[in-house]
């Protein structure tokens, strides 16, 4: 039967009907998202265990010596701009983080290395282009909103320097240009900005792409430096390998099927940086080794995913990399994975 005027709310006709619904709808979603997600805030962290005791501070300043070889390498083949934008991040999320619990009456935890590990990571996460007010601005926006928001450290939901990286890409993108080469600073293109136009993973060396003569973000070009890190962090037992495992597990059968050389998706872009020091955050990560195979998993078929078939608009900065995406949309399944894998305790 088809409605009359009197079932049309006041102020609405049929005409515009549609455009009210449409307008209605997204206003809602956005008004109520920041209860829905601190609603599903990660209830269920706790750091990893290390000689049978808790220690995420020891954890955090850990993640921070692991990150010292590809921050240490950055300042050699970029200069002295990168140590720039890898220290504006850092201060500007410490202090972010003290200010904001300073004026909500909490405790403040900016020393507790967490904040500074998400600057840290944010400031090796940009080109060498980037202004460093935009590091700092998106190291903000990723301690207040990304973390603080959502209940703090342990209780947030999303990887804080993931969340700023995807401000940072969505308020900066012409800023990440142009992409700069190592030592000379020369424009070029990046290994996988080749990949999208070619639709090889050719034509750049192998052993460039490892050692860090590469084009790329500050932190992610030297394959070499990162692996020392992240050998330093399971050595310790502060990581939790199983999710960069069974990511670079789905990226090498991607790649083979696709006929490709997966030493190239390993080592190009920030696949290396994101699964073994962005997705092992033992805040956003699940607990459990079958949730943490899942976790990672997904966060590989996403990666490649996005490098193969990514956002591309003419005229504006194309999204060859998938890693902020596969971060956090794979953070949005946490406490679920938690939830469902976590073992049940035999009745005694």
């Amino acid at each position: 039967m088809r409605p009359t005027q009197d079932d049309i709310p006041i102020g609405l006709d049929n005409k515009h009907h549609t455009v009210a619904f449409m307008t209605e709808i997204p206003a809602k979603i956005l008004c109520n998202l920041p209860s829905w997600l601190y609603n599903a805030r990660n209830d269920d962290y706790r750091p990893i265990r290390h000689d049978g005791e808790v220690e995420p501070m020891k954890i955090m300043y850990g993640m921070l010596v692991a990150l010292t070889p590809a921050a240490l390498w950055s300042v050699y083949a970029f200069g002295p701009a990168a140590l720039i934008r890898i220290v504006a991040g850092i201060v500007a999320a410490v202090a972010a983080e003290a200010i904001f619990q300073k004026l909500t009456r909490q405790k403040v935890t900016a020393t507790d290395g967490s904040a500074a590990i998400t600057g840290m990571l944010l400031g090796m996460a940009v080109s060498i282009s980037t202004p460093w007010y935009a590091v700092s601005v998106s190291a903000v926006f990723g301690i207040v909103f990304g973390k603080q928001l959502l209940g703090g450290v342990g209780k947030n939901l999303f990887n804080p320097a993931m969340f700023g990286r995807l401000f940072y890409l969505f308020v900066f993108p012409d800023s990440i240009l142009p992409w700069r080469r190592p030592f000379d600073l020369v424009t070029t293109a990046t290994p996988l900005e080749i990949l999208r136009e070619t639709g090889e993973a050719a034509g750049v060396p192998i052993l460039d792409m490892f050692l860090g003569r590469i084009p790329g973000t500050i932190g992610e070009i030297s394959t070499l430096a990162l692996l020392i890190g992240f050998s330093y962090l399971v050595y310790r037992k502060f990581v939790r390998w199983r999710i960069p495992a069974a990511a670079f597990s789905v990226v090498l059968v991607l790649a083979i099927i696709a006929g490709h050389n997966p030493l190239f998706y390993f080592f190009a872009g920030s696949l290396m940086l994101g699964a073994c020091f962005m997705a092992t955050d033992p805040m956003t990560s699940p607990r459990y080794p079958k949730g943490q195979v899942i976790f990672g998993i997904g966060i590989g078929a996403i990666i490649m995913a996005m490098r193969w078939w990514g956002w591309q608009t003419p005229g504006v900065y194309e999204f060859t990399e998938g890693t902020t995406f596969a971060v956090l949309t794979m953070n949005l399944t946490t406490p679920w994975l938690n939830r469902k894998f976590k073992p049940v305790r035999a009745a005694k």
